[in-house]
């Protein structure tokens, strides 16, 4: 039951997340949405939810119940979100029928783009933008999938309590994209963005470096070695951490 809660949490919290930035930086997600003004509620019994609000051709994605959405989706247990995000199942509506049309259309593609942009392997030769978008992605994914592994896996949970209070800075040269965690009693939760005076931070020389490292394409040891990353501050804060990272391929 922990894997499903836990990959659950990851595709609502960290998979949608990106939706924020697809429609800021793909022309065809953001026309999909031009001149719509719709709010998705997802509830899943047991389990988690979050809401999309689509307004201004901007996205906004949140965590827990939002006031008066357009739409309602209700989901039977965890197993029966991730079946819908495996192209296995269907939510069931309990309010906003008649954008049913934008749910089966518009919606339905703008999750396609986002599956693209978060499926390197699929393409055989990405181009340097759609590496920067991708990278930026998994950036985000894997912090905010982070909060969700702590709650629910045992070895992830014994992790971080030995992760001493305090903000922990991911970033991309020149810090964009950027994310932080903030890790307080054993707990952590994830901002995109920069935080001020960071007691770690990890610092990715390049798109294609960052790429590579939070892809698993390359060796994290030698990475650092090298000087491709750089690890800075409470550097044991980033070590307990490393070894929750290693777990977000196993929900992904």
């Amino acid at each position: 039951m922990s894997y499903q809660l836990i990959k659950a949490g990851i595709n609502l919290y960290a998979i949608f997340k990106n939706l924020e930035d697809l429609i800021a930086l793909d022309e065809e997600s953001r026309n999909l949405i031009k001149g719509k003004k719709i709010s998705i509620q997802f509830l899943v019994k047991n389990g988690p939810k979050a809401w999309l609000q689509f307004e201004n051709e901007t996205c906004k994605v949140g965590q827990g119940i939002m006031h008066n959405p357009s739409v309602k989706l209700w989901f039977k247990s965890p197993e029966h979100l991730n079946k819908m995000f495996d192209g296995e199942a269907n939510p069931i509506p309990l309010k906003g029928f008649t954008k049913l049309g934008f749910l089966q259309k518009e919606f339905v593609k703008i999750t396609e783009k986002l599956e693209y942009y978060l499926k390197p392997e699929k393409l055989e030769n990405p181009s340097k933008e759609y590496i920067e978008i991708n990278t930026r992605f998994t950036l985000t994914v894997a912090a905010f999938a982070l909060p969700e592994i702590v709650k629910y896996n045992r070895e992830a949970k014994l992790s971080a309590s030995h992760i001493p209070d305090g903000k922990i800075q991911l970033w991309v040269l020149p810090n964009d994209p950027a994310v932080f965690l903030t890790v307080k009693n054993g707990e952590i939760s994830a901002q995109k963005g920069t935080t001020e005076k960071p007691d770690a931070i990890m610092e990715m020389k390049d798109y294609q470096t960052a790429n590579n490292f939070l892809n698993g394409k390359s060796n994290p040891f030698l990475a650092i070695a090298i000087g491709d990353v750089i690890i800075r501050g409470q550097t044991n804060m980033l070590d307990s951490l490393s070894l929750i990272l290693d777990k977000v391929q196993n929900y992904v």
